[in-house]
């Protein structure tokens, strides 16, 4: 018995017949960069998401780079972030010259936990990121009462949750300009590195989008240093294609972590993901936790299931952010869910008998 952590197999079967004649309609465009297939999905995808405006770039993490960018945040400035984010959100912090600000996330959602975030304020504070990780929205009504209130900027960092929700309103709508990442694996998955900037603020868009090229807005006559990070004609003509599936497979996506909710109650320590009434959970990862992780993942392994680890160690402890000078142990949930969480099968394409057979693994690991 196989069954990947990861398949793209229905995904793709899902769109073959619309990708060739897409591809042959870049290819006889003769124009690559920065065209009609990139306005189309820019407007697509700020439909979607109930937004004025998307901009399309080269990657997530250059998205949440151009965001700060936009709103002049850099050195001397603080972002809160959420201390057991992918490392992506701190760097974006980084590359512009701020500082980011861990704040603990809640044990039940691994979200940012907004009654932290207060005490994390200072003078120097300028933004909140917080992270729809995992799939599900943070509770953003509490995070931009909070922004509200002490003047800052939100920058959603949406990569992990798109077409998720909180209170009736999309994640990368709440945010003063908001950053998401088309890496392959996403909901909404490009075939290379894509990402893209949302905001309702013209201005905002206005100055993504010269920042993305070269600072340009009339090419060789540049307004400022910007950089590089185009998404391109191919990639965006692609994404267009799998946006109109995005609701179906997220909805898929919903009904088979209700199978493992159901197969999986109760079983030795795991503890299942949960989700906080206002908001919802597009799961683009299905973690659970146990105090046993290293032994079932390995277990699961030996049987023929893959795992993976989202994520084995937090930022704040990672070499890259030495600097810092952040001990093991200052923040005591984020480790905790480093330690614990293990990451299980789920994807557009997973049979119901495949689902189960995980289960079955899981249990028979816990009687044994």
């Amino acid at each position: 018995m196989n069954i990947p952590y990861l398949s793209f197999d229905k995904i793709n079967a899902d769109v073959k017949e619309e990708l060739t004649p897409a591809f042959e309609k870049f290819i006889a465009s003769n124009w690559y960069v920065l065209g009609e297939s990139v306005s189309a999905f820019e407007q697509a995808y700020a439909n979607f998401n109930r937004v004025e405006h998307c901009v399309g770039v080269a990657n997530g993490l250059d998205a949440l780079v151009i965001a700060l960018r936009t709103l002049n945040i850099g050195p001397g400035d603080e972002v809160i972030v959420p201390s057991n984010t992918y490392i992506a959100s701190w760097l974006a912090v980084s590359y512009v010259g701020a500082t980011p600000v861990p704040v603990e996330p809640r044990e039940d959602t691994y979200n940012i936990n907004p009654d932290l975030i207060g005490e994390k304020i200072t003078e120097r504070t300028k933004a909140i990121m917080p992270v729809h990780l995992y799939g599900q929205s943070c509770e953003m009504n509490a995070i931009m009462a909070m922004a509200k209130n002490h003047g800052l900027f939100v920058v959603e960092d949406n990569a992990q949750a798109q077409g998720a929700s909180f209170d009736g309103k999309f994640t990368g709508s709440f945010g003063d300009i908001n950053g998401t990442s088309f890496y392959p694996g996403k909901n909404l998955g490009a075939y290379g590195d894509a990402g893209a900037i949302t905001t309702n603020d013209h201005k905002l868009a206005n100055r993504a989008k010269t920042l993305r090229n070269y600072g340009s807005q009339k090419k060789y006559y540049n307004e400022e240093k910007g950089i590089n990070s185009r998404l391109d004609e191919l990639q965006a003509a692609l994404l267009s294609i799998k946006l109109k599936h995005l609701h179906a497979w997220n909805k898929e996506r919903v009904a088979l972590a209700a199978l493992y909710h159901e197969q999986l109650a109760g079983i030795g320590d795991l503890i299942l993901p949960k989700t906080i009434g206002e908001a919802t959970h597009v799961y683009h990862i299905y973690v659970v936790r146990t105090t046993r992780r290293d032994e079932l993942q390995e277990f699961l392994q030996r049987r023929g299931v893959g795992t993976l680890i989202h994520y084995p160690l937090p930022p704040h402890l990672q070499a890259a952010y030495a600097e810092l000078e952040y001990k093991k142990g200052q923040f005591p949930i984020a480790e905790e869910i480093a330690n614990t969480c293990l990451s299980l099968p789920l994807y557009p394409g997973l049979s119901t008998t495949s689902l189960g057979k995980v289960a079955e693994i899981i249990k028979e690991f816990y009687h044994a």
